[in-house]
């Protein structure tokens, strides 16, 4: 993706955010020119992957497959060994028309996935088998505390208000509906890692490649190592 295209993505969905009363943290106003005089006591933020994610999958086509994430917070792999570490995530999220993020499932998160507004997100839904693979038995979820069941390869749509519980190794894909315009999608999770809990079925790129033709608006969280001050882009080992 060119920088210039991911400017112009990242103010259309800030617009986005403002028309639909989604109030953003601080950090997310931060200029790169911003971040290079903050210090340690921001580690937790690039320790933790906060912040912008834009992405396209690799595919070259942000408007057909691609999603605009901004992760608000999250825990580390500390979290979910302890009782004193935190062990939950939220993302903000906005999912064009027909715009497709690529089948995947997660080893370990668990996942609400939440309409806040706009228009109807369609999630398509598959057990995974041992091997994963997309199994052929019928899928059991919660919406808003109601169980309900579609066959495999099934889909639900999420209206604003309404809201799924994804269990890890459950695979699926999702969209906004055409004609119904954007869609303002929350995430509330178990810690999140996107550089290993991620199980996409086709090969993707989870992050993408980046041609700097212009200065960024703002950083996305791939951007901290690059940008952010040596004494606080103490990001572990991948």
């Amino acid at each position: 993706m060119k920088r210039s295209e991911i400017n112009a993505i990242m103010r259309d969905g800030l617009a986005f955010l403002k028309r639909m009363n989604f109030l953003m943290p601080p950090f997310a106003h931060w200029t790169p020119a911003e971040w290079k005089r903050k210090g340690p006591e921001c580690r937790d933020i690039i320790d933790q992957q906060l912040g912008w994610d834009i992405t396209d999958f690799g595919s070259g086509d942000f408007d057909r497959v691609g999603l605009f994430l901004f992760t608000i917070r999250n825990g580390g792999a500390a979290g979910l060994k302890g009782k004193d570490g935190k062990n939950y995530a939220e993302k903000i999220m906005i999912v064009r028309e027909n715009q497709l993020t690529p089948t995947h499932f997660h080893f370990k998160k668990m996942e609400d996935i939440i309409n806040r507004g706009g228009g109807n997100l369609v999630v398509r839904l598959w057990n995974s088998t041992a091997r994963g693979q997309l199994a052929k038995s019928p899928v059991t979820v919660a919406m808003d505390g109601v169980q309900v069941q579609v066959k495999a390869g099934g889909t639900i749509t999420l209206k604003p208000g309404q809201s799924v519980c994804l269990p890890p190794n459950l695979y699926h894909r999702f969209w906004g509906q055409k004609g119904k315009g954007k869609v303002l999608v929350g995430e509330v999770s178990r810690v999140n890692d996107d550089h290993v809990d991620n199980r996409f079925f086709d090969k993707v790129g989870r992050f993408p490649k980046i041609e700097e033709d212009v200065p960024p608006l703002r950083l996305l969280s791939c951007d901290y190592p690059a940008y952010c001050m040596p004494n606080i882009c103490s990001l572990r080992s991948r």
